[in-house]
């Protein structure tokens, strides 16, 4: 298991200056990828072609691009164009995003997700690949039946045709498909402790090409506090854990409720969720249960890094890629260098 650092995206309290002085720390102390995110504000391409050019070693992975935001031929050339920069150091991570996004920002309604995702990854594929681009699927048409478009090939030779890519997988069926067409998987909300029925569902997927999880990537998303008083580090993610658990997503359809469902909190989910949707954010904060983020943060002394570090590497983890849940640089760096430090002390293999 290899250590990565999560970034996010741009909000009211990050500059990009703070997010590349963390991207070239994480690259001194020997990260292995560092991801960028986008919702409907700062976007993954610039802050990663921005932070190529000025680190050495590091991955650069996209957490992810948001399929409805762009076309698959544009994917692939910005994935071609990045990783070339980057002298091959990028990953490429797909997403569907969720339907108040989808429809909301990019206005590309988010019926049929699994299709549209496997159409998508076929002809990113397709176009690293420099074969002509003609595809005839349900959601995507190359050329245009009954137009004057021509199948075109990649204009220019990337460093790799075959640039990794993940899938920002949820349910059980996109977990099977992550298996089956993706090269990894970028988790979140993951417990080691319950992640044997998630790596199962990807291995159903593999199984379907012959292969087994052998070289496929289980990347989880994990938020870090450091501290002493565990109920204090606890209340740290307690907003996050809220705004996603009863925020994201309407009530209907929440894909992170759903996660916290399937671990066995569907009464303390609900509650959350209620409390959210009645813009209560604080006391739906208070509502999510410590259990909870204990399971899916790694919260604490040193010492509980260390054993954290060694649960998620026996439990099949892949890539743990930490967010430093911090309210200033010096403290996102110090956390960096104590993950760092705590990793080399677990013993884990990277």
């Amino acid at each position: 298991m290899r250590l990565g650092l999560s970034l996010g995206y741009q909000t009211a309290w990050s500059t990009p200056a703070d997010h590349l002085a963390m991207a070239r720390e994480a690259d001194r102390l020997g990260y292995s990828v560092l991801w960028a995110a986008e919702a409907y504000g700062s976007d993954t391409v610039s802050m990663l072609g921005w932070i190529a050019g000025q680190t050495e070693r590091i991955d650069l992975g996209a957490a992810v691009m948001q399929i409805p935001a762009r076309t698959p031929a544009m994917t692939a050339m910005t994935a071609a164009t990045l990783d070339t920069l980057s002298g091959g150091r990028f990953r490429l991570g797909l997403g569907v995003s969720g339907p108040q996004v989808s429809e909301g920002w990019h206005g590309v309604r988010f019926a049929k997700p699994l299709g549209r995702t496997r159409e998508y990854v076929d002809v990113v594929k397709l176009a690293l690949a420099r074969q002509p681009v003609s595809y005839q699927g349900e959601h995507h048409q190359l050329p245009l039946p009954g137009g004057a478009g021509k199948a075109l090939k990649l204009g220019f030779h990337p460093l790799r045709s075959d640039i990794p890519i993940y899938l920002a997988a949820v349910g059980p069926k996109n977990l099977e498909l992550a298996g089956e067409i993706a090269d990894g998987w970028l988790g979140i909300f993951l417990a080691p402790d319950a992640a044997g029925d998630q790596l199962a569902q990807i291995a159903a997927g593999r199984a379907k090409g012959g292969k087994d999880l052998t070289g496929f990537d289980v990347v989880a998303s994990v938020p870090v506090v450091i501290g002493d008083d565990l109920d204090a580090c606890a209340d740290v993610v307690r907003p996050y854990a809220a705004l996603y658990v009863g925020g994201m997503g309407s009530r209907e359809q929440n894909f992170y409720n759903g996660i916290a469902v399937r671990m066995g909190y569907a009464e303390e989910a609900k509650l959350v969720q209620d409390l959210y949707l009645s813009r209560r954010p604080v006391e739906a904060a208070a509502a999510v249960p410590r259990d909870f983020i204990e399971r899916t943060s790694i919260i604490g002394t040193r010492e509980h890094v260390v054993r954290r570090i060694r649960e998620y590497a026996e439990a099949g983890v892949g890539t743990l890629s930490i967010s430093p849940y911090v309210g200033d640089l010096k403290s996102g760096l110090d956390t960096l260098r104590i993950v760092a430090e705590a990793y080399a002390e677990s013993g884990v293999v990277g």
